[in-house]
């Protein structure tokens, strides 16, 4: 079963859909047994970062999180989920974010001709070897829709990157987990078999050498 982590965040039901078309089992749940229990767990949402960390501590999810990271459970954060994973963000400063993976979160620069949030199908430059993307060809096309962006202080953890105003390190992966600006759910085709190969992943995951 794959635990899609419930604090009340907006696009939580179209990442069910898009598990269910692939035809997996797939609870919204901020149970802590439930998602302990699960194979996978994912962090989807659209929204504020500061409003987002403010519900997953009042539901006590950051020590879920936590939990799931430890037990190295596959774990995947979607557009805001990925953000959340990061110390901080532009958007709210002060609010503190999981601090799970090393980087920033910063607006999108003002660009002339284009417009904020960066909203619509962009091109990734993907990682060889990038574990949610194998199967996956060159330059694939998925959906976008945020204001803010990630740079990773790690350059080792990024997957995949795309260009709007600025370098937006667009996916990450470290260790059992992955995370995406963009939102798979929404990206056709690309965005399925993303999800595919992260629920072909093996649970727990074994540690590294």
């Amino acid at each position: 079963m794959i635990a899609i982590l419930d604090y009340d965040a907006g696009n939580i039901k179209s990442v069910e859909k898009a598990l269910a078309y692939l035809g997996q089992e797939a609870k919204i749940t901020r149970d802590r047994d439930e998602i302990i229990a699960s194979d996978k767990v994912i962090l989807p949402g659209v929204g504020s970062f500061g409003d987002a960390m403010r519900k997953l501590r009042e539901y006590q999810l950051d020590k879920v999180i936590y939990d799931v990271v430890d037990k190295k459970i596959p774990f995947l954060g979607i557009c805001l989920g990925l953000q959340l994973l990061y110390e901080g963000s532009d958007e709210t400063p002060g609010v503190t974010g999981l601090g799970l993976l090393k980087g920033t979160i910063n607006r999108i620069p003002d660009a002339p001709g284009l417009k904020i949030p960066h909203m619509g199908w962009n091109s990734l430059d993907v990682k060889e070897g990038a574990t949610l993307f194998q199967g996956i060809a060159t330059n694939p096309y998925v959906y976008f829709v945020h204001s803010y962006y990630l740079k990773a202080t790690c350059e080792e953890e990024v997957a995949a990157t795309t260009y709007y105003s600025t370098l937006i390190h667009a996916s990450v992966e470290k260790d059992n987990i992955f995370a995406c600006q963009f939102h798979p759910e929404k990206s056709s085709t690309v965005g399925l078999k993303i999800l595919e190969n992260f629920v072909s992943l093996s649970s727990p995951m074994k540690e590294d050498c």
